[in-house]
């Protein structure tokens, strides 16, 4: 499933190529014909992202309010389109100016919303490590009072939003926190910890449309980025994310895994016995 730094960019690509404009709305694949009408015709205002949420504002209190799911995916492109545009594949959503034109597939959410049902979302919503606006004590309220391990918690949307499985295995990592920690056990201190290095991880994997969590990787982006270039990472490495039995790469013993919030969980039962 897309973490939060891919929804984020994903919004960035929509808003530089749509907002002030007044888009042609269509539904290819016919499922969202209704509300591709609804839409179509009128101005788009912003595309924003909060974690796996995407939302598009439109004119006259229309919004776009999409979640990926596993398999979803939103493509802009750019070109002048002087003629028809063949969709390629089930395309739930397309949006089409001269110079650009975007296509939604696969979503597991895609409707057209109020205002208050958006910011009812929202609501629901953790804060965002990639929005300013966000609170780290929002999420540290639940996570202290929760009889429920780190591991989970930070899974959970409505604790922190946009944070999915290989984020979560690797900045407990980074840590050397064990994942099975209740949240009300946790230290503050290793909370802030965590929230901090998500601040700074989850920014180059917008600038390289990658997930960076090695260090040496992470050094290698951010010095690149501080010269004005754009990194290119040939390949995403992990230090536990999907290394199960092969040597943690700090202390040499095994990987473990377990499935926790519904998915794979990978840790170091050695190195991350910090609770």
């Amino acid at each position: 499933m897309p973490e939060g730094h891919t929804l984020f960019a994903l919004a960035r690509d929509l808003h530089e190529a749509f907002a002030g404009t007044t888009p042609e709305v269509t539904s290819p694949q016919g499922k969202f014909a209704e509300g591709a009408a609804l839409l179509n015709g009128h101005d788009l205002l912003r595309a924003t992202s909060r974690g796996k949420h995407l939302f598009v504002e439109f004119a006259d209190d229309r919004w776009l309010h999409v979640h990926l799911g596993l398999i979803g995916s939103f493509t802009v492109d750019s070109h002048e389109w002087t003629a028809e545009v063949p969709a390629v594949g089930q395309v739930r959503l397309r949006l089409r100016t001269d110079q650009h034109i975007a296509d939604l597939r696969g979503p597991t959410l895609c409707e057209v919303a109020t205002p208050e049902k958006i910011d009812g979302v929202l609501a629901r919503l953790g804060p965002d490590p990639l929005r300013p606006d966000s609170d780290p004590d929002a999420a540290w309220a639940r996570i202290s009072r929760s009889s429920r391990p780190i591991g989970e918690l930070l899974m959970d949307q409505a604790v922190l939003a946009g944070i999915g499985n290989v984020y979560r295995s690797e900045v407990l990592f980074r840590h050397r926190l064990s994942p099975f920690t209740e949240g009300r056990l946790l230290r503050r201190a290793s909370w802030r910890l965590i929230w901090d290095d998500l601040e700074r991880l989850l920014p180059l994997g917008v600038a390289t449309g990658r997930i960076v969590t090695v260090e040496e990787q992470v050094l290698e982006v951010e010095a690149a980025l501080g010269r004005g270039g754009v990194p290119h990472l040939t390949e995403r490495s992990s230090s536990v994310y999907r290394r199960a039995g092969m040597p943690c790469p700090a202390c040499g013993s095994k990987v473990r895994t377990r499935v926790v919030a519904g998915r794979n969980l990978f840790w170091c039962g050695l190195c991350q016995r910090r609770r």
